[in-house]
């Protein structure tokens, strides 16, 4: 069973920084792709950054270098530091792994539960 331990959301102040973390277990093939994902009420999750297993990273636009996203394979984890926090970035943030099935012939996405981020002074 996949699982997911998502931390470093909080409240933070306007041109803060933090990170979050999520590291999955119960994975029993390979992590294809991990990203983060955000979500505000009444909004649609919208994509934040992600990074394949050879190192590959995209970012959506809205991050604007302020945002970095790196893997550990050998811990099964993926963090998001993000610099210059500003309030249009309060959300809950999403972990998502892109995981190989276990006959090799498709990938499944799975989810974190999620960790709120809120910028407030």
């Amino acid at each position: 069973q996949v699982q997911f331990v998502e931390s470093g959301g909080g409240l933070v102040q306007p041109g803060g920084s933090l990170r979050l973390s999520c590291v999955v277990s119960g994975v029993s093939t390979s992590i294809y792709l991990m990203s983060w994902y955000r979500q505000v009420p009444g909004s649609e999750r919208e994509f934040v950054a992600g990074v394949t297993d050879i190192g590959v990273t995209r970012y959506a636009d809205f991050t604007k270098g302020r945002f970095l996203i790196f893997r550990d394979d050998a811990k099964k984890s993926v963090s998001l530091q993000v610099h210059s926090l500003e309030p249009e970035d309060t959300a809950v943030y999403y972990c998502e792994a892109t995981i190989k099935s276990t006959d090799g012939g498709s990938y499944k996405d799975y989810w974190g539960q999620g960790t709120q981020v809120t910028v407030s002074s």
